[in-house]
Parts: C-alpha cells; sequence; structure tokens
C-alpha cells in the first residue's frame, strides 16, 4: 500500500483590517476513494487518504456488508490517476450476497447511507446496547473530548477535518482517526478498534462533529453504549439513541455537556431537575 499525501500548502491572500498579505496555509487533501468488492465499485466516498484499511473494514461492517473481520479475505489498495480503489475481497457467499444487494439497488447512493434502496433501511433497526454495564464520570466525559483534540495532528494544521475517537475508562483514548468526512472517520475509528481486538461495549465512541442517525447507527454496530458529540444532536438521532439503549452525550465543550439519553451511565454526582 503507498503512502498518500494527507495535506498540502495553499496559497492564499490575507485580508485583516490592518492589511492585505500573501501567504500559505495547510489544507487536507480530499479526494475519492472507491470501495470495491470482487472487482466491483460499490460506493465511492470523496475522503482523506489515510488509514485506508480501517476504512475499508469499518464501512463494510457499518453498511451491513460483512457481519465480522472475518469475513474479509484480503485487502488491497490501488492508486489510480485521480483516486484510490480499495478492493476488499470477501469469502465466496458473501460476494454472492452483495452481488444480489447490487442487482437491486435503486439508483445512486450517498454519504453515510450507502446501497440503500428503500426509506425503510435508511432508518433500520440499530443492534441494541442497552445491556452494557460502562459507565463515565463527568471527568471522563471532559477528558475524553480534550484527549480526541490533542491527538488530531491533521486538525491541528488545518482546521478542516472531523475526528472520532474511542475511549475506554481507566485506559483513556485507545484509538483516533480523521478524515474530512465525518462518516469516514467513524468508519475509520470502528476499523481500527476490531482491528486492535477490542470490544465495542468496553467503552465509548467521541466525535468531534454533529450528530446525525448515521452516527448513532455505526456507534450501535460497534456495539458502543456511549456517543460524545462536541455538537448537537437531531431528533431522529436522540429517538434512535433511545431506541438502541445508547447514552448520547452532546455539547460537550470543556467541563460542561448535556445528556440527552440513558443518563444513568454518566455518574456526574449532582442531582438532576426536570422543569
Amino acid at each position: 500500500m503507498g503512502v498518500f499525501e494527507t495535506k498540502t500548502a495553499a496559497r492564499e491572500l490575507v485580508y485583516r483590517k490592518s492589511g492585505v498579505h500573501s501567504d500559505t496555509r495547510i489544507v487536507p487533501e480530499e479526494m475519492p476513494i472507491a470501495l470495491s468488492y470482487g472487482g466491483s465499485t460499490h460506493a465511492v466516498m470523496m475522503g482523506t487518504p489515510a488509514d485506508l484499511e480501517d476504512f475499508a473494514v469499518g464501512f463494510s461492517l457499518t453498511e451491513g456488508i460483512i457481519g465480522s473481520l472475518r469475513e474479509i479475505e484480503a485487502i488491497s489498495v490501488v492508486e489510480e490517476s485521480r483516486g484510490i480503489d480499495i478492493q476488499i475481497t470477501l469469502g465466496e457467499d458473501k460476494e454472492e450476497a452483495l452481488r444480489g444487494r447490487r442487482r437491486h439497488m435503486a439508483g445512486p447512493v450517498g454519504c453515510g447511507l450507502c446501497g440503500i434502496e428503500s426509506i425503510d433501511q435508511a432508518v433500520r433497526p440499530v443492534p441494541q446496547v442497552s445491556s452494557a454495564t460502562v459507565e463515565l464520570g463527568a471527568n471522563d466525559v471532559a477528558t475524553a473530548v480534550a484527549a480526541l483534540n490533542d491527538l488530531q495532528p491533521l486538525h491541528r494544521e488545518t482546521h478542516a477535518v472531523h475526528g472520532a475517537a474511542f475511549f475506554v475508562p481507566g485506559r483513556g483514548v485507545v484509538a483516533v482517526r480523521e478524515d474530512v468526512g465525518r462518516h469516514n472517520a467513524l468508519d475509520k475509528l470502528i476499523g481500527a478498534v476490531i482491528g486492535q481486538g477490542i470490544r465495542g461495549d468496553e467503552g465509548a465512541v467521541v466525535v468531534t462533529s454533529r450528530v446525525s442517525v448515521e452516527m448513532v447507527q455505526k456507534t450501535a454496530i460497534l456495539g458502543s453504549p456511549i456517543l460524545i458529540a462536541i455538537s448537537a444532536p437531531t431528533a431522529l438521532a436522540i429517538r434512535t439513541a433511545e431506541e438502541a439503549g445508547m447514552t448520547l452525550v452532546a455539547l460537550a465543550r470543556g467541563p460542561d455537556f448535556e445528556i440527552f439519553t440513558r443518563a444513568d451511565r454518566i455518574k456526574t454526582g449532582a442531582v438532576a431537575h426536570v422543569a
């Protein structure tokens, strides 16, 4: 697998009240990344050309193409003239199932909901994580968010990519991945966590983006019962987290955060008052 540039220097004209001057700014690379199975392209995502094997694993799992890492036989990353093709080899039964799925696909697919052919699939039932027993203290939430910020080198340089981390109580952040796409960053993280042999129910997913329903779905597929985000959730994301038995923490900035579902997993030491 080749090593691809994840950033570049761009010339810019900087305007300030004091005047205008020329400068350079480091910006992230973004390119088409195809995910191909059995020689046929399944989806093309715009993303950051890094941690591509993790992306292949996480995407395959969260899109329902595989049920476990064992079902992937090989991953090959091929550089094309204008992008990257991640070629994923599955067992014959999985390849055949995917070929049948492609024959029935209704049309083009979009970021976060690939290969979806109906409204029911878009809002498909999520795996249950209600029985998971992991708990976090209020300090853990703040620590996890701060650690994610500190462990994003590409974001520090560009201020233009999303990050996703996995936080385990007593161990801290055990994996971080970055991408220009928030779904991609989470898929890469899921691939990294699975690759390290870490169970999803051991800790919490932390993301730098808003919480859409797809972010909840992907977190539930990993098996993590806690999702922490620095931005706000959508109404459907809240309902889906509630359905899954997931603790949804959002607007986590510094020591402050808001809990939308299953607050019992976050030990704040405070008495909650509901108007």
